[in-house]
């Protein structure tokens, strides 16, 4: 008869036990390295045909000691996107590498992430797309750096929420030679919370810029000038009186912590649009820093950042591969990247083999 062994193969037993050859050195040390990889039946895709997403895709796949799946991802003359998978997947386990375009399996940086708050009358887009993902059939989600962490509670299905900190910490501490003198900083209130957090671990000051340089909201999304004057809600209907509300106006600028011949490292999950982070830049120039970083796990870098950040009193801005930015490195020398498909591989092994996820959550902050 035959009976499950430790592993779940199927070993030989009868009831008269016959001695076996113990096994050699070298097929203990083949059993060891297949065990420490992965079961068999694992594929991993790339369906961003852009060379810089399926780089991120082939150094996960590379850690897991598995090539990427052969598929085609183009689009037809109509704009119309075409994937054809060019080997059998029957009976696998199938993890789909994507940024941004595409939402499916392992989604790096999150879309629309910033929109997970309703604005006047608009829709939450955040969990309008989760929905959206769920009804697709997504049974797991592995993201990083969710710009809220609320947004995981807009999921039906297992959202891991991975960290990039860790990465971070360590290129401060490798790469900035004199980061004992440096002050961590949060270019608004909003952001303080994690700049804390970097700063209880790398047991350093923390400083917060309030006022002007903070990434506010326009006045027109932000209500700054509403409710409407009392005087013309009562020509209308002279019965209601509503209580005149003073507008929103900005704060004074002010710097809360030194930063005077200090390193300033400003941390932040996004970088997008720059200007907020070059006005910090300016202030903490101005307070005294004599060398500005900025550290954020999703680079987009739109628009015309790279020029900015360029001309810029911003000496070094570190992002992740969480999204391609090959191009903006090209315009702008300052922006360094750091590699994060070692965590986004361990994710997508530990799932596929049913082991714990929460190794990957050890000594990481809850306000990362």
């Amino acid at each position: 008869m035959a009976v499950k062994g430790a592993h779940g193969n199927e070993e030989g037993f009868s009831l008269a036990w016959e001695p076996r050859e113990p096994p050699s050195q070298e097929a203990e040390d083949k059993n060891q390295r297949d065990m420490n990889v992965t079961k068999g039946g694992l594929i991993i895709f790339t369906a961003n045909s852009n060379p810089a997403g399926r780089e991120l895709g082939k150094r996960i796949a590379e850690r897991l000691g598995v090539e990427l799946g052969k598929v085609q991802v183009y689009q037809e003359a109509n704009r119309e996107t075409r994937v054809q998978i060019q080997e059998s997947v029957r009976g696998k386990d199938v993890f789909i590498i994507q940024t941004v375009s595409s939402i499916t399996g392992v989604v790096p940086y999150f879309p629309y992430s910033k929109q997970c708050k309703m604005r006047k009358r608009g829709s939450i887009v955040t969990k309008l797309l989760a929905s959206m993902m769920c009804k697709a059939g997504l049974t797991h989600l592995i993201t990083m750096d969710l710009h809220q962490k609320e947004i995981q509670g807009f999921f039906n299905i297992p959202v891991d929420n991975l960290r990039a900190s860790p990465f971070l910490l360590q290129y401060i501490q490798e790469e900035i030679p004199d980061y004992r003198n440096a002050v961590i900083v949060a270019k608004s209130p909003a952001s303080a919370k994690r700049a804390q957090s970097f700063a209880e671990r790398l047991r350093l000051g923390i400083a917060v810029i309030h006022g002007e340089a903070q990434d506010a909201e326009s006045d027109l999304v932000d209500g700054r000038h509403s409710p409407p004057m009392v005087k013309n809600v009562a020509a209308i209907h002279p019965s209601l009186e509503i209580p005149l509300l003073i507008p929103k106006e900005k704060p004074p600028i002010t710097v809360v912590g030194d930063v005077g011949g200090r390193i300033a490292i400003i941390v932040d999950d996004i970088i997008d649009d720059v200007d907020s982070f070059v006005a910090a830049a300016e202030t903490l120039k101005e307070r005294g820093a004599y060398k500005i970083f900025v550290m954020a796990t999703h680079g987009i870098l739109s628009s015309d950042a790279p020029r900015l950040i360029e001309e810029s009193a911003i000496d070094e801005v570190v992002v992740t591969n969480t999204i391609p930015h090959e191009i903006q490195k090209l315009r702008c020398p300052k922006i360094k990247t750091v590699d994060i498909s070692m965590i986004l591989s361990e994710a997508i092994r530990r799932i596929h083999n049913g082991e714990s996820m929460s190794y990957l959550f050890r000594n990481i902050g809850l306000d990362d």
